[in-house]
């Protein structure tokens, strides 16, 4: 009988480390004034009680994507003194906003291998693009990707951030989002990955939401269910703003 408890024991998986996470705000309003926020999510490590001997040391890498679009880029030429789109390519449902957090820079994280098959940094990260009939990732130094992110990074919606993440102790962390003025609307998703020696030993995922508040909501409530009102009243008010300027500007 002892000897039945003791490989039943043996047999049961040693406990691992474990993430419990929680954000500041999980639904942001977006209104009229709206200029961009800051969430911050809070979290906590709880260690791998199997171990013994000091702890190892923790990094943390927090990637937060957004709803998914179909982007286009354009690639401009100059011919004959003019500057005009001569290729373009087609992004597939890929994150309209994209944050690589961490507590520092994600290749010194964990090996290139790691990254990659985990999808970790900017540079790791799947961007299918349609390419004549297939639909498929390129190499990272494709030059319509890396103009895809530079433009993405341009406006704040893609980032990577080597500094967002801090350990307040050895098992507390916090980890600083940013959300620019831009932010597109929808849910969006936030992973969670723990490393320790440069393997993934833990990893959970939270959400928040983003939302129009306000008159905003209510333009965006009617263009949606009330589409032939809406033109019509969108018509009506440039025609009036076209009236009273010509009143105001007419010359005698």
């Amino acid at each position: 009988m002892v000897l039945m408890v003791a490989l039943a024991c043996r047999a049961m998986p040693a406990a691992a480390e474990r993430l419990v996470v929680s954000l500041s705000n999980p639904k942001v309003a977006i209104t009229s004034n709206f200029v961009g926020d800051e969430l911050v999510l809070f979290g906590t490590v709880e260690p791998d009680v199997g171990i013994s001997g000091p702890r190892p040391s923790y990094d943390l890498v927090v990637t937060v994507t957004g709803p998914q679009q179909t982007l286009r880029t354009r690639r401009k030429q100059r011919v004959l003194g003019i500057w005009v789109n001569v290729d373009s390519r087609e992004f597939v449902r890929v994150p309209s906003y994209l944050a690589v957090l961490s507590n520092r820079p994600v290749a010194q994280v964990a090996h290139q291998d790691t990254l990659r098959r985990l999808q970790i940094g900017l540079d790791n990260f799947l961007l299918p693009q349609r390419i004549g009939p297939d639909i498929a990732d390129t190499v990272r130094d494709d030059p319509f990707r890396l103009a895809f992110v530079r433009l993405q990074s341009q406006q704040g919606l893609y980032s990577e951030i080597g500094t967002a993440v801090t350990f307040l102790t050895p098992t507390v962390f916090r980890a600083a989002i940013p959300l620019p003025g831009g932010v597109p609307t929808g849910n969006f998703n936030v992973d969670v990955e723990l490393f320790a020696d440069g393997a993934m030993v833990a990893r959970t995922n939270s959400a928040l939401e983003v939302t129009k508040a306000g008159f905003e909501q209510y333009v965006a409530d009617a263009a949606r269910d009330h589409g032939l009102l809406y033109g019509f009243a969108t018509m009506l008010m440039a025609l009036l703003t076209g009236w009273i300027a010509s009143v105001v500007f007419k010359r005698d």
